[in-house]
């Protein structure tokens, strides 16, 4: 495992615009026998970067500034809603955890049953690639997205030109839980009215967070109104958490992934402690490891600029690799 501090020409401060790159709308693809809904921010002959986002949360959860500015690195930037979050298909079965479950899961290590695994996300990823035409693409996820990029890096590593994976983990049921504020913002019932999800929004990534970041803050509205228009799955992000505690630890299939690895996680993080991350970065042969000082589990957009670069850093790091070899 290799520690390193990633930076790279230019930078970014999160409010200075920058050139606007191509853009296409969302679109709807069919893939694994799901439909995806997808967009995507870049020219069409940039190199294909893909970004997974975590439990329960919309693409629109990778901020479209966010985008853009990838874009601007040179890379066509594609977000997509995971199954059953979004305008992406909504799925059935399974339900929300009962404390048994939860009890059986971490003290007996007896996973749950779920509708479906994080493999099986692994795989509409994949299937999108393929709608997409992409034979390999960098691949980005965050939380859930990161352990779904970590299995496409362990079953389709032909598909991976480079891993990043931002605050998650192996899975390993001996690293610790999450902070009991952020367990129970995960495990809070779902709000019953519009009012009640704007507040619980607010409330949910002050939590996350982890800090004071006023400049989210003040986005918070607005970013909870767009989530809210675009349609709740409640139903769908128990059955992702299902997915998630279903599939078991990845940390020994983790030492056959060969693609440029590179981890990130805040040193704050009150959902995924921070030990997941290093534990991630040390199970991967080679990663690097970029702790962010005082990042929660969020993406604030003040830590923009270090996580954009670092990004970027190591996707071209990882094709210089691949031309020279």
């Amino acid at each position: 495992m290799l520690h390193c501090n990633i930076t790279a020409p230019g930078s970014f401060d999160g409010t200075t615009a920058v050139t606007a790159p191509a853009y296409q709308p969302p679109q709807i693809a069919h893939a694994n026998g799901i439909d995806i809904c997808y967009e995507i921010f870049g020219n069409a002959d940039a190199a294909p970067l893909l970004l997974i986002m975590g439990l329960g949360a919309q693409m629109i959860h990778w901020e479209d500034e966010f985008c853009r500015q990838l874009a601007a690195r040179g890379f066509r930037v594609i977000r997509f809603d995971n199954r059953d979050v979004g305008h992406s298909s909504k799925l059935s079965g399974g339900r929300r955890l009962t404390a048994f479950e939860l009890f059986r899961l971490r003290f007996l290590h007896i996973p749950v049953a779920a509708p479906y695994k994080l493999s099986d996300m692994a795989r509409d990823t994949i299937g999108l690639m393929d709608a997409l035409g992409l034979a390999s693409a960098h691949v980005v996820g965050a939380s859930m997205g990161g352990m779904i990029a970590q299995e496409i890096a362990i079953s389709f590593p032909e598909r991976l030109r480079s891993l990043t994976s931002i605050m998650s983990t192996t899975g390993d049921p001996r690293l610790p839980p999450p902070t009991r504020e952020a367990a129970a913002v995960l495990m809070a019932p779902p709000p019953a009215t519009k009012a009640e999800f704007l507040a619980r929004f607010a409330r949910t990534w002050k939590v996350l967070r982890a800090g004071s970041f006023p400049e989210d803050e003040a986005l918070d509205r607005e970013r909870a109104e767009r989530v809210y228009e675009r349609g709740l799955s409640p139903a769908g992000a128990a059955r992702q958490l299902r997915a998630i505690l279903a599939s078991g630890s990845r940390k020994t299939r983790l030492r056959s992934v060969k693609a440029p690895a590179l981890v990130i996680h805040g040193t704050a993080d009150p959902l995924v402690h921070p030990a997941a991350g290093k534990d991630t970065a040390a199970s991967i042969p080679g990663a690097k490891l970029l702790m962010i000082e005082g990042m929660g589990h969020a993406l604030p957009i003040p830590m923009w600029p270090q996580i954009i670069n670092a990004i970027a850093e190591h996707a071209r790091t990882a094709a210089k690799q691949v031309i020279e070899s």
